[in-house]
């Protein structure tokens, strides 16, 4: 489902990324593992667009988003790319449900069905009760459930995910951590997520490692 090949990227005389290639399945939850510096966020921002590679191509099915033009790129992002960060990326002046509904009101769904889904997606992650709540009101726990949920707003064909559970005490990060693979398991969701969180990268069904720009698995 989506397939990397020969992904190269420097900054500067920095080499970050050498020839990586990989493919991750429907379905599948995938960790990406290795030392700090090695190139996993690097890796994860190219695979969710958010950068390009110096050379190299990225498929999602058959679409090859290398050769996506600008706006092309953001409306593919904006569809079929979620994304969860170590930090919640909340917006502090709306509530839960306002957040959870900015993917779909970006994509330019009505606000009725919007919140529809969204109330669907809370109640999934737990939070529904919170809904109205600020995420200042809101746990680290209650505001990286309600950051999934965002995530998962217009059935994105892949979740990536940069360091989770990093910000979350051992207990709310071992929820997140069964959450995921929850919402593998009920929506075949799949999942890449760069982590140092050992427990969470031995439970993935993969684990690619990055060492000096290179993958191993």
């Amino acid at each position: 489902m989506i397939t990397a090949i020969n992904i190269n990227k420097s900054y500067g005389a920095l080499h970050v990324l050498r020839d990586v290639s990989l493919s991750i399945g429907q379905g599948e939850v995938v960790s990406i593992v290795g030392p700090s510096g090695a190139g996993k966020t690097t890796l994860l921002q190219i695979l969710g667009t958010l950068d390009r590679a110096d050379s190299g191509s990225v498929m999602y099915d058959d679409v090859d988003v290398s050769n996506l033009k600008e706006r092309e790129l953001a409306r593919f992002r904006n569809e079929h790319i979620g994304f969860v960060f170590q930090a919640h990326h909340l917006l502090p002046e709306f509530t839960a449900v306002e957040n959870v509904c900015i993917p779909a009101l970006i994509k330019g769904t009505p606000m009725k069905e919007a919140t529809e889904r969204a109330m669907e997606l809370l109640s999934f992650m737990k939070v529904d009760g919170r809904a109205g709540h600020k995420p200042a009101a809101l746990s680290g726990g209650e505001q990286q459930r309600v950051a999934v949920a965002r995530a998962l707003m217009n059935r994105p064909l892949a979740v990536l995910a940069d360091e989770p559970s990093g910000n979350l005490d051992s207990v709310h990060a071992r929820e997140l951590h069964e959450l995921f693979f929850s919402l593998r398991d009920r929506f075949n969701q799949t999942f890449v997520i760069v982590t140092h969180n050992e427990e969470l990268a031995t439970m993935a069904d993969r684990k690619i490692t990055i060492i000096d720009g290179k993958n191993t698995e």
